[in-house]
């Protein structure tokens, strides 16, 4: 009689009731799937080594007043700028690679892909905007410092609170690299008051905070193939018999 009321009538065990623990691991690795696209962790990489890459040939192609520890980027691809195209262009790429991660890093927070996208459309402005061979024009103004605020606090937003997260990502990790950027900003505007370093300062503060996108797209990645490990196993715990005691 037990084995009837077990089976059933029909002769078949009824379906397995699917667990709590199972329909979570479902879920992980559905979320796990989507956390960043491969296509924005190469966008995220390309964007350091364009910036790096086209100031460093732009400073070759210069006159010899040009003094690349004393003066910015922006110089290079403002109207007194020698082959001020090379330059322009890389801002631009840079900002459109800006774009195409924040489309990309979908497990990332929306403020963060917000605020990259806004980082990217401030790139676009400077080099829409051109600075004279007088000097920046307040609109050049208004966008550097948009895009340079924004990119430089971008690290406390791409912090995760919950779910898989290396250390980087923390709200601590994120906090340190925040202050680190914000700290560079603030050498950055020093230098502007007539520091004999507004060139260095620049090129070392881009360099490194174009890149930190490329990190956390890396750092995305990494978490959510381990959440997808994480969450293959559970079935399989789910499924083993419990002793009884």
């Amino acid at each position: 009689m037990t084995g009837y009321w077990a089976i059933g009538a029909t002769g078949t065990a009824p379906p397995r009731a699917t667990t709590s623990e199972e329909r979570h691991s479902t879920s992980q690795i559905r979320r796990s799937s989507w956390t960043v696209h491969e296509w924005a962790i190469v966008s995220a990489g390309l964007a350091p080594v364009l910036l790096t890459g086209t100031y460093l040939v732009a400073d070759n192609l210069q006159r010899a007043s040009y003094n690349p520890m004393r003066q910015t980027i922006s110089a290079m691809a403002g109207r007194a700028g020698t082959d001020r195209w090379i330059m322009t262009g890389g801002i631009l790429l840079v900002a459109g690679c800006y774009l195409v991660t924040a489309a990309g890093l979908t497990g990332a927070r929306a403020s963060a892909r917000g605020l990259l996208t806004v980082a990217g459309l401030a790139g676009i402005g400077i080099a829409t905007s051109p600075e004279p061979a007088s000097g920046p024009t307040p609109q050049h103004l208004a966008w550097t410092v948009l895009g340079a605020v924004t990119i430089a606090v971008w690290p406390a937003f791409a912090a995760r609170r919950t779910g898989p997260r290396p250390p980087i990502l923390s709200v601590y990790g994120s906090a340190a690299v925040t202050a680190v950027f914000v700290g560079l900003l603030g050498w950055l505007l020093i230098e502007t008051h007539g520091g004999s370093l507004l060139g260095l300062a620049e090129r070392l503060t881009s360099s490194l905070q174009t890149s930190w996108p490329f990190v956390v797209a890396v750092a995305l990645r990494r978490a959510s193939a381990c959440g997808r490990s994480t969450a293959a196993a559970a079935p399989a715990r789910a499924a083993r018999p419990r002793s009884d005691h």
